[in-house]
C-alpha cells in the first residue's frame, strides 16, 4: 500500500488506498521493438513488409513518449496483401481439419514461450488481453477447427476475411473475429486499429513461425477504419466484419456500401449497460463490483447503476463510505474534461445529488469518481454518457420497472444483475433486450458464450458454435458476386413519381381485378389510395391492379406489427408450430385459387404452378418442425458456474422478395422469420405480386395473429427506403437492384439493421446460387440463423 511504512495495517485497511504499481521491465516487450526498430510495415505472405515512402502514424506509450511507428497503406500496399492472402486461403483451406487444429493448438505452446512479451506489449499499448484468454480462445477454436466437417457440414469457408477494429477495441475482442475465421478454413487480413497494430503484428509473426501457412494471416496498418473498406475492393475479399466503437462501424459501412461484400459490425465499445440491484442483493458484493468496473481508466463500456427504492438510501450511504478514500481517474484528454463537466452541471441543474471522494479541480484532465444519484432516465449524461467516471443512479420499484429502465437504452450490449432470488434473475435477464446477461458478476467472458448485439449493437453473433456461421456459406451456394459503387443520390434514391394510373382496357368492357394489400390483418387499399397495374408475363396486357403502397403503408404494418410480435414471441415454440401447421394446411384448401395466381402470373402450365404450391405446403410444414427444434440449452464452461444461451427474434423484420418462383421463395423466407417469433411486413415481387396477393386469403383464414404478417405492394425502392428508415425495424432481407443494395448499407446505420442482400438483374437474382425448390438442409438452417439473436446469461456458483 502507498506509504504503508508510515502507516497502521488498520489505517491501511481504513483508507483502502491503491499502493504503487509494481515495477515492471518489460524487457521482453522492448527487446522486441528494439529489434524491429521500433518502426513496423505489414506483415504479408509470412513476413514483414516494410514499404518505403509511406506515411508514417506515431503510438505514445503511456508517459507520453513514442513507443513505435506503422506505415500508412496505399493502393499497391492493399493489393499485394489481397493477393497474399488469395494464396494463403488455398493453402489453408486445402488442409484438413485435422491439420487445422494441431496448427492452431501449436500456438497455444508458442504463447506459453511468448507470454510474456505479448502481456508486456499489451501494457505498453494500453489494450487488454491476457496470453490466458487467448490460450483459451485457441484452445476452444482449435476444438470446432477439428469437428467443422463432422458438427457443421454442408458449409464452407466464405474465402478472405478482413477483420477490421477501432482505435480502442481490445485485443481479445479482436481475436474473437480473428481465430474463428481461421478455425474455420478462411484466411484473414487484420485491419487493427492503432492500439492493438504491435500487438496484431507479434500475433501474426509468432502464427506464421508456429506452421500457419505464408498468407494466412496477414496485418495491414492505416490511418483509419476507411482502410478496411479499401481492402474490400479487391475481388478476392469475401466478407468484412468490424469490432469497436459505433462511429467508426457507420464510417466503415457507409464506406464499403455498394461494393457486394457482406459487411458485419460489433460495437463492443461506448454502449451503456444497465447494472441491476434488486433489495435481495448482496448490497456489499453488489457495491464492490460496480466501483471496480465504473471508474476504471480504460474502460470499454459505460454503466448505470439501477437501485431498487427500498435499498437505494443504503446503497447511496455504503457508496459514500467506500467512495471516500478513492483517487481522481485519469482522463484521455482536457476535451473529455469538458464533457465531463458539463455532463455534471447539466446533472445538478436536473437536481441530481453528487457523490463524490472529493471535490473536481477547476481544470486538468483529471475528474474524481462521480456518481450522480437521482439522474432522470432520458438525460443525456444517462442514455449516453462522456468518457469519464461518472455513474448514474437510477431507482425503480419493481421488477418491470427494472426492466424498463434497463431496455430504455438504444445499446443492447450486456447487463449486470444483482439477487439471490434466481427466478428473480432468470425473469429479469429473459426480459431484457442484451447479448450479455452476468448474474451476480460482471464482464465475465468466454469464447463459448454466443453474444449477438441486440438493437444499436451489432449485426452478428460473436462466439460459440453459433459465431462460427459468419464465416461459412452453404457449401451448395456459390460466392456472391462482387460489384462497384455507383454514384448514387442517397437523398432522392426511390422518390421517383409512381405510375399510378388506372386506364380502361382496350375493349372499354371489362376492368381487370384488383387485389387489397394486407396490413394488421385487414386486407385493404394503400392509403394514397393508388393502384399500380400488373402485367401479363410478355407486358402486352394489364392482368390486375395492386395498391400501390408507401411510407405511411409501412408505418401502420410496423404499428401492427410491434402491438403482436412481444406476444408471438412469447408464445410456446409448440404453439407457433400448430399456427403453422394451420396455415399449410389453409395453403392447401386454396391450392387451386393460389395455383391458378401462379400460373397466370407466370404463364407456366398448370402442372408446374401446382408444383410450386405443393412445395410451399411441404415448406410450411417444415418450418412448423423446425419451431421447437433449436433451442440452445447449457454451455460447458471452464469456470465454476452455469451458462445458458438460447435464441431471440430479431423483432419485426422486412422482406423484399425476389421475382424467382414468387410463391415458394415469399413462403420459404416468411416461414423462417414467424417461426422463430418474427413479425414480418413482405413486399412482393413488383413484376410478379399475384401470387403473394392470393396468399392473403390464406393468411385471413389462418390463426395467425392480425398483424404478425403484412403485404405491402408498391415501387419496390420507395418501400425499400420507408423500411430502411423506419428505426423499430430490426433486419431487412433484400433481393432487388445494386443500387438498392447500396442504399441499403449506406443508410441502414441509425439505428443498425441486420442486412441480407442479394442483387438482381433483369430478373434473375444472384442468389448464391440459390434454387428455391431444393430443401438442402443448410438452406433452412441458414434462414434460420439469419432470423434470431443468441444471448447468453452467466450464473456463477460458489
Amino acid at each position: 500500500m502507498a506509504d504503508s511504512t508510515n502507516k497502521t495495517v488498520y489505517e491501511i485497511f481504513q483508507s483502502m488506498e491503491q499502493g504503487p504499481p509494481a515495477a515492471t521491465s518489460n524487457a521482453a516487450a522492448q527487446a522486441w521493438l528494439d529489434h524491429h526498430s521500433r518502426s513496423f510495415g505489414f506483415f504479408m505472405d509470412g513476413k514483414f513488409v516494410r514499404p518505403e515512402n509511406r506515411q508514417n502514424f506515431s503510438l505514445a506509450d503511456s508517459k507520453g513518449g513514442v513507443l513505435c511507428t506503422t506505415v500508412c497503406a496505399e493502393d499497391s500496399d492493399i493489393s499485394q496483401c489481397a493477393s497474399s492472402a488469395a494464396t494463403g486461403y488455398t493453402s489453408w483451406s486445402n488442409l484438413t481439419c485435422s491439420q487445422r487444429s494441431k496448427a492452431l493448438l501449436r500456438l497455444v505452446s508458442v504463447l506459453g514461450l511468448h507470454g510474456q512479451c505479448l502481456s508486456e506489449l499489451c501494457a505498453l499499448c494500453e489494450t487488454t488481453c491476457s496470453p490466458s484468454a487467448l490460450v483459451r480462445q485457441l484452445q476452444y477454436y482449435s476444438s470446432w477447427a477439428q469437428l467443422r466437417d463432422t458438427l457443421i457440414p454442408s458449409w464452407t469457408p466464405v474465402g478472405v476475411v478482413v477483420v477490421v477494429s477501432s482505435d480502442d477495441c481490445s485485443l481479445y475482442s479482436l481475436m474473437l473475429k480473428v481465430l474463428p475465421a481461421l478455425a474455420m478454413g478462411n484466411s484473414v487480413v487484420v485491419v487493427p486499429g492503432r492500439s492493438t497494430a504491435p500487438p496484431a503484428l507479434l500475433l501474426a509473426q509468432l502464427f506464421t513461425g508456429a506452421g500457419l501457412p505464408a498468407g494466412t494471416l496477414n496485418v495491414l496498418t492505416g490511418k483509419d477504419v476507411t482502410l478496411g473498406a479499401k481492402v474490400s475492393q479487391n475481388p478476392n475479399v469475401s466478407y468484412i466484419t468490424y469490432s469497436g466503437n459505433k462511429q467508426d462501424g457507420l464510417v466503415l459501412c457507409k464506406a464499403s456500401a455498394g461494393m457486394g461484400v457482406p459487411v458485419s459490425v460489433s460495437p463492443c465499445v461506448g454502449a451503456t449497460c444497465p447494472f441491476i440491484i434488486f433489495e435481495s442483493a448482496d448490497i456489499d458484493s453488489a457495491l464492490d463490483e460496480v466501483l471496480q468496473i465504473a471508474f476504471m481508466k480504460k474502460k470499454e463500456v459505460h454503466w448505470v447503476l439501477c437501485v431498487q427504492e427500498s435499498v437505494s438510501d443504503s446503497v447511496v450511504a455504503r457508496l459514500k463510505l467506500r467512495m471516500a478514500g478513492m483517487k481522481c481517474v485519469a482522463l484521455s484528454s482536457d476535451a473529455d474534461r469538458v464533457l465531463v463537466d458539463a455532463a455534471v452541471q447539466e446533472a445538478q441543474q436536473q437536481g441530481a445529488m453528487l457523490v463524490q471522494p472529493c471535490s473536481a479541480r477547476p481544470s486538468g484532465a483529471q475528474y474524481p469518481p462521480t456518481v450522480l444519484c437521482g439522474a432522470a432516465p432520458s438525460s443525456p449524461y444517462v442514455v449516453t454518457p462522456p468518457p469519464g467516471p461518472l455513474l448514474p443512479l437510477l431507482t425503480f420499484r419493481s421488477s418491470a420497472e427494472a426492466v424498463i429502465l434497463g431496455n430504455h437504452s438504444p445499446h443492447g450490449h450486456a447487463a449486470s444483475i444483482w439477487t439471490e432470488d434466481l427466478t428473480l434473475a432468470l425473469e429479469t435477464a429473459k426480459s431484457l433486450s442484451v447479448g450479455s446477461v452476468w448474474v451476480n458478476s460482471s464482464c465475465v467472458s468466454d469464447p463459448c458464450l454466443p453474444v449477438s448485439g441486440h438493437k444499436d449493437s451489432g449485426t452478428c453473433t460473436d462466439g460459440g458454435q453459433e459465431g462460427l456461421y459468419q464465416f461459412l456459406r452453404p457449401s451448395f451456394s456459390s460466392p456472391l458476386p462482387r460489384s462497384s459503387p455507383v454514384s448514387l443520390d442517397y437523398s432522392k434514391f426511390g422518390t421517383e413519381p409512381a405510375q399510378a394510373v388506372i386506364p380502361d382496357s382496350p375493349d372499354h368492357t371489362s376492368i381487370p381485378q384488383s387485389y387489397p394489400q394486407f396490413v394488421g390483418g385487414k386486407a385493404c387499399k394503400s392509403v394514397s389510395g393508388c393502384s399500380m397495374p400488373v402485367q401479363t408475363p410478355g407486358g402486352e396486357s394489364v392482368l390486375a391492379f395492386c395498391p400501390d403502397g408507401g411510407r405511411k403503408d409501412v408505418r401502420n404494418a410496423v404499428e401492427a406489427a410491434i402491438k403482436v410480435q412481444p406476444g408471438w414471441m412469447k408464445k410456446s415454440p409448440s404453439a407457433r408450430a400448430q399456427s403453422l401447421y394451420s396455415l399449410a394446411k389453409g395453403l392447401e384448401s386454396k391450392k387451386k385459387d393460389v395455383s391458378a395466381s401462379v400460373s397466370t402470373q407466370l404463364g407456366v402450365s398448370v402442372d408446374e404452378a401446382d408444383k410450386e404450391v405443393e412445395l410451399s405446403i411441404a415448406r410450411l410444414n417444415v418450418w412448423a418442425a423446425y419451431c421447437d427444434k433449436v433451442q440452445g440449452g447449457s454451455l460447458p464452461i471452464p469456470q465454476s458456474g452455469a451458462a445458458l444461451s438460447f435464441p431471440e427474434a430479431l423483432g419485426v423484420v422486412g422482406i423484399i422478395l425476389p421475382d424467382k418462383a414468387p410463391l415458394l421463395s415469399m413462403v420459404t423466407v416468411l416461414g423462417a422469420a414467424i417461426a422463430t417469433g418474427n413479425a414480418v411486413i413482405l413486399v412482393p415481387s413488383q413484376t410478379f405480386p399475384l401470387p403473394a396477393l392470393a396468399f392473403i386469403q390464406v393468411l385471413q383464414s389462418s390463426d395467425l395473429p392480425a398483424g404478425l404478417v403484412n403485404i405491402i405492394t408498391g415501387n419496390r425502392d420507395q418501400l425499400t427506403v420507408a423500411l430502411a428508415n423506419h428505426s423499430v425495424i430490426k433486419a431487412i432481407w433484400y433481393w432487388g437492384r445494386a443500387e438498392g443494395c447500396q442504399y441499403l448499407q449506406y443508410t441502414c446505420t441509425s439505428p443498425l439493421k441486420t442486412l441480407r442482400l442479394f442483387c438482381q438483374k433483369d430478373g434473375e437474382e444472384s442468389d448464391a446460387g440459390m434454387d428455391w425448390a431444393q430443401s438442402h438442409p443448410s438452406l433452412l438452417e441458414d434462414l434460420w440463423r439469419n432470423a434470431v439473436q443468441w444471448k447468453s446469461v452467466w450464473i456463477p456458483t460458489a
